[in-house]
C-alpha cells in the first residue's frame, strides 16, 4: 500500500537561492532594501532582491560567474538589446536594475545616501537563511534609506524598521 501521507517541504526562497550561488562563488556582498527587512522581522512583502556589492575587481569577477547562473538582462531595455554582464561591464557601472531566472535583482554599488559595501559593512547583521548564513545592512543604517528616500512604500516601512528597533533596545536593557 502506497503511503500517500503529506511530506512537509521546504522550498528555497528567491533570496537564498541567489545567496547561495553568490556564496558558492564567494561574492562579497550584503542583502539590502525589503528582504534585509524580512530578515529583521518586517512583515513587509517584496519581490525583489537587492544587494550590495563589493567592487574589487576579484569581487566583480566573482560576481560575474555567479550571475551566469542565473541569465541577468536589464529591467526595462528592448529584450533584443545586446546584453553581457562581465566583470568588465560591472567596473563600468555601478547599480543595476535586472530581471534574472529567480526574479528581479537590484545590485547596487553605491547605496544613497550612505555609500559602498565598506560603508556599509561595519554595522553589517549576520542571519540565517535556511542552510546558509547572510550578511544584511545594519538596522541603523537601513532606516536612515528610508528616511532619505521618503517614498510611500519607505514610510511604511520605516515605521517597520522603529518598532524593530525599539524592540531590540527593550531586549538590551532587560
Amino acid at each position: 500500500m502506497a503511503d500517500n501521507s503529506a511530506k512537509p517541504t521546504t522550498e528555497q526562497s528567491d533570496l537564498e537561492k541567489i545567496s547561495a550561488i553568490l556564496l558558492r562563488h564567494e561574492v562579497e556582498f550584503l542583502v539590502v532594501g525589503g528582504q534585509a527587512e524580512v530578515l529583521m522581522g518586517s512583515p513587509r512583502v517584496t519581490y525583489d532582491t537587492d544587494l550590495c556589492y563589493r567592487r574589487t575587481q576579484a569581487n566583480l569577477e566573482h560576481l560575474a560567474r555567479a550571475l551566469e547562473e542565473i541569465k541577468p538582462s536589464l529591467r526595462g531595455a528592448p529584450p533584443d538589446l545586446p546584453f553581457v554582464l562581465d566583470a568588465r561591464a560591472l567596473a563600468f557601472g555601478n547599480n543595476y536594475t535586472l530581471n534574472t531566472s529567480m526574479g528581479p535583482v537590484d545590485l547596487l554599488g553605491w547605496v544613497e545616501p550612505l555609500g559602498n559595501y565598506e560603508s556599509l559593512l561595519p554595522a553589517s547583521e549576520t542571519y540565517s537563511l535556511g542552510a546558509i548564513e547572510v550578511r544584511t545592512i545594519g538596522l541603523d543604517d537601513l532606516i536612515r534609506i528610508k528616511q532619505h528616500i521618503g517614498r510611500a512604500k519607505d514610510r511604511e516601512s520605516l515605521l517597520q524598521l522603529l518598532a524593530i528597533r525599539s524592540l531590540r533596545d527593550e531586549g538590551t536593557r532587560s
